[in-house]
């Protein structure tokens, strides 16, 4: 088997790439690939990269994630075990704090049942939002060739960068309990998070759009994100007034 690495860009003759040690055989993602392998040996396996990922998520997130769907997969860590990680840490963390942001939503008809099914099924509503962000990235960025499957992993990713900055505001309020606290580090959050969407797109998809058509798409698709996330959230609330108790 000769050719050349999509990781190093060595000459490889054998089903591993002597220089990296990635596969050879790297393939495009398909829906039957993403649910056979990546959804069972992101729940069931640990990869190496983990800490490496999250660094690429916070310095050059759409460029190393589009490396990633491109074929450069040996140093990342995959994006289902990191989602498991992430917020089972923040669970754990939750239960040293005096406040948070759930907190605030406790008697508010809005978020009450919200909070009540996240704190049950915080991994399946985290992935819940993913199959939809996917299929508008997949139709508003059409022009970059990127089949369904892709989106479904870039948007993973972009998950993933996400958890962070949520894990990382809900260590910074470990101490407080004051409400005026915690709201004002649930905004500036929010807006953390609003740039970040922009920023990963704008960059993943920088390769097929020229700068204003780019910028265009990045922000609706923010627009897209924030409408996508509050529907969900509603249906959530519903279910978890009905059902949770």
């Amino acid at each position: 088997m000769n050719g050349k690495c999509l990781n190093c860009n060595a000459v490889t003759e054998n089903n591993f790439c002597s220089t990296c040690g990635q596969k050879n055989s790297t393939h495009r993602f398909s829906l039957k690939h993403f649910i056979l392998h990546d959804l069972i040996h992101g729940v069931f396996h640990l990869d190496k990269g983990f800490f490496f990922t999250i660094k690429e998520l916070f310095t050059r997130p759409g460029h190393s994630v589009r490396e990633y769907v491109q074929g450069k997969r040996v140093q990342y860590f995959n994006a289902f075990t990191a989602i498991i990680i992430i917020i089972g840490t923040g669970y754990f963390l939750g239960e040293f704090a005096k406040g948070n942001a759930i907190d605030l939503t406790q008697g508010d008809k809005e978020f009450e049942g919200f909070s009540k099914v996240t704190k049950h099924y915080a991994k399946l509503v985290a992935l819940s939002w993913v199959p939809f962000y996917a299929l508008m990235s997949y139709l508003l960025f059409k022009k970059s060739k990127q089949n369904y499957s892709e989106n479904l992993i870039l948007n993973m990713y972009m998950i993933v960068g996400i958890l962070v900055i949520e894990g990382v505001f809900s260590v910074l309020v470990l101490p407080f309990a004051d409400g005026l606290i915690l709201k004002g580090a649930l905004g500036l959050m929010t807006l953390l998070k609003i740039g970040y969407y922009f920023w990963f797109y704008y960059q993943y998809f920088s390769t097929s759009y020229k700068k204003m058509g780019l910028v265009i798409r990045s922000i609706a698709m923010v627009f897209i994100i924030i409408v996508i996330t509050k529907v969900i959230a509603q249906i959530v609330n519903k279910i978890g007034l009905m059902y949770f108790h």
